[in-house]
C-alpha cells in the first residue's frame, strides 16, 4: 500500500484488502451505452436533465474486470523481547553485566515464514490474457492470482511494472477472454460522470459512479502522473481496477484516495488511460520503462517569485538545483533559470517537465528555451536516462548550529551567520550563510532556521557582505529570490521586503 502525507491527511493506496468473488461471465455481443446527455436547450432552461443509467454499462463491461490476490513470503524473526524492556535486544541486560551474549542466529529460535497476503483489482485488455492494474498491487508478490467473473482461477506473471506512474501489466494463459473498450482521458471533461468497479473491502464487482472534479492533479512524490480526481466511491481493494466514462470506455486506473480515515472521504484519484497506455507499451516491449532525465531540480514559478524575477506571469518551472556533471550543466543551466519551452513544447507549469523530459529518448539533443535574470537564453542539451526507482530514499542531513558570530539583516527579518567549513564540506557547498533566526518578512516567506542560504537570483552568494547589499539596495515593498538549501533540497523563495512605514516585526 502506498502512503503520503498531505497536511494531516494520507495520501493512501487503494488495495491490500481481501476481495472474493465478482459476477458471472456472459457472452453478449458489445453495443453502445446511452449517455444521459440532454440536447440542446433554452438558456433559461437547467442544463442538467435526468440522471445516467449505468447498467448496460456494468452488464458489458463488468465481464472484464478481475480480481488479483498476491502473496508473499516473509522471513520474521521469533519475538525474543523481554517484558519491561524497551530496547531492541531484550539481551543487553546480561551485556552490561558483562556476560558474554551469543549472536542473534545462534540463539536457537530460527526465523518464522509467514505468507503475506493482498487483494486488489484489475481489467483485461487483451483477450490473450493480457491484464492492467497498479503497480502496488503486486509489488514483491511470489505468487499473483487472477480470478476471472466465472469463478476461473490463473497464476499470473508480471510482464512489466513501473512504480513511478503505479501501473503494472500481468500476463495469464488463458484465450478469448472479455475485454474493456479504453478510451481518451484527454477527452475527459470535469462535470462528467465516471463509474468504478472494484473490490473494496473484499466485496467483489461493486459498482460506484460519480463525477470527474478535476483533471491533472498533481500529487506529493507524483511527478509522472496527472491524476483524475474524481468523487466516484473508490476505497481499499478498488487499487487497479478501471474508472470508465459513461460510454463504457477505460478512462482511467483506479490508484488513490485522499483520507484521513483510511476510506473513502470524496476524494479518489485515477491515472489518466492514455498515460497509462504509454507506460504499457514499453512494458510490453522491453519489461521496463526508459525514461529521459536532464539532472534538474525544479519547484513550481508562483506569482511572488515570478515578481522576485521581474517576470510577467508565473509560467515556467523554476531550476533550484543543477546536478553536477549532468546534462543540465554541460548545457550551461543554472539555478535560477525558468525553463518555457522543452523540445518545442511548452512548460507551463513545473508540473509539465518532468512528464515531457521522462517521455523523451535518452541521447536525443534537444532545445531549452529558458530566461536568465529576464533574459530569453537557448540552450542545446543530450537528454541522459533516469535510473530505475530504487526502493529507499535518502535520509535528509541533520543542519547542526555551529558556534560563530550572527548578524542581523535588519528589515529583511534574518539573521544568519558563516557555515562551518566542515559542514560546507559534507554539503558540497564553497560558501553558504546559515539561517539562526526568522522573523517579519523572513518567517513570511517560510525560511526556517538551519535553512542555508546559497543564492541570490541565479548568483552564488560568495560573502555576507553580498546578501547585506542586495537587501540594503532593494527598494521597499519589493521581492528578492533568495536560493536556500534544507537538507537535501534545494528551492527558493520569494523574500518580500516591508513597504515603507510597514513593520519589520510579525
Amino acid at each position: 500500500m502506498m502512503k503520503n502525507s498531505l497536511l494531516t491527511a494520507a495520501l493512501i493506496a487503494c488495495g491490500l484488502i481481501a476481495c472474493t468473488e465478482a459476477a458471472s461471465v456472459a457472452s453478449a455481443p458489445k453495443q453502445v451505452v446511452a449517455t444521459a446527455t440532454a440536447p440542446a436547450v433554452a438558456a433559461s432552461a437547467p442544463l442538467v436533465t435526468g440522471l445516467p443509467d449505468f447498467t448496460a454499462l456494468v452488464e458489458r463491461e463488468g465481464k472484464a474486470v478481475v480480481n488479483i490476490s498476491t502473496s508473499q513470503l516473509r522471513r520474521n524473526a521469533r519475538n525474543q523481547q523481554m517484558p519491561g524492556f524497551d530496547g531492541d535486544d531484550p539481551f543487553d541486560i546480561f551485556r552490561r553485566f558483562g556476560f558474554p551474549v551469543p549472536p542473534p542466529n545462534q540463539r536457537g529460535a530460527p526465523p518464522r515464514e509467514e505468507r503475506s497476503q493482498s487483494l486488489g483489482s484489475g481489467f483485461i485488455v487483451e483477450a490473450d490474457g493480457y491484464v492492467l492494474t497498479n503497480a502496488h498491487v503486486v509489488a514483491e508478490a511470489d505468487e499473483i492470482t487472477v480470478k476471472l467473473g466465472d469463478k476461473r482461477e490463473f497464476k499470473a506473471k508480471v510482464v512489466g511494472s513501473d512504480a513511478r506512474t503505479d501501473v503494472a501489466v500481468l500476463k495469464i494463459e488463458a484465450k478469448g477472454l472479455p475485454t474493456v473498450d479504453l478510451g481518451s482521458s484527454d477527452k475527459l471533461r470535469v462535470g462528467e460522470w465516471v463509474v468504478a468497479i472494484g473490490s473494496p473491502f473484499g466485496l467483489e464487482n461493486t459498482v460506484t459512479a460519480g463525477i470527474v472534479s478535476a483533471k491533472g492533479r498533481n500529487l506529493p512524490d507524483e511527478n509522472y502522473v496527472p491524476f483524475i480526481q474524481t468523487d466516484a466511491a473508490v476505497n481499499p481493494g478498488n487499487s487497479g481496477g478501471p474508472l470508465f466514462n459513461v460510454r463504457g470506455e477505460v478512462v482511467g486506473i483506479n490508484s488513490q484516495i485522499f483520507s484521513q480515515s483510511g476510506g473513502y472521504m470524496g476524494l479518489s484519484f485515477a491515472i489518466p488511460i492514455d498515460e497509462a497506455m504509454k507506460i504499457v507499451s514499453q512494458l510490453k516491449s522491453t519489461g521496463k520503462v526508459t525514461r529521459g532525465r536532464i539532472g534538474v531540480g525544479i519547484q513550481p514559478m508562483t506569482d511572488e517569485l515570478a515578481a522576485s524575477f521581474g517576470l510577467k506571469d508565473n509560467k515556467g518551472a523554476l531550476v533550484s538545483n543543477v546536478e553536477a556533471d549532468g546534462p543540465a550543466a554541460k548545457a550551461g543551466l543554472k539555478a535560477g533559470d525558468v525553463i518555457l519551452k522543452f523540445n518545442g513544447r511548452e512548460v507551463t507549469q513545473s508540473s509539465d517537465l518532468p512528464r515531457i523530459v521522462g517521455e523523451t529518448a535518452p541521447g536525443v539533443s534537444v532545445s531549452i528555451e529558458a530566461l536568465r535574470d529576464r533574459t530569453p537564453k537557448t540552450f542545446k542539451i543530450i537528454v541522459g536516462e533516469l535510473e530505475q526507482l530504487a526502493d529507499g530514499r535518502s535520509a535528509q542531513r541533520e543542519l547542526k548550529r555551529d558556534r560563530g558570530g550572527a548578524d542581523s539583516l535588519n528589515k529583511s527579518g534574518l539573521t544568519v551567520r558563516d557555515v562551518d567549513p566542515r559542514m560546507l564540506k559534507q554539503m558540497g557547498l564553497k560558501f553558504g550563510l546559515q539561517v539562526i533566526n526568522v522573523q517579519g518578512a523572513a518567517a513570511r516567506a517560510g525560511i526556517q532556521s538551519g535553512d542555508i542560504l546559497i543564492g541570490l537570483g541565479s548568483e552564488e552568494i560568495t560573502s555576507f557582505k553580498q546578501l547585506e547589499e542586495a537587501i540594503s539596495k532593494a527598494k521597499p515593498g519589493t521581492s528578492i529570490p533568495l536560493r536556500l538549501r534544507r537538507g537535501e533540497l534545494s528551492l527558493f523563495v520569494s523574500l518580500k521586503l516591508p513597504a515603507k512605514g510597514e513593520s519589520t516585526d510579525d
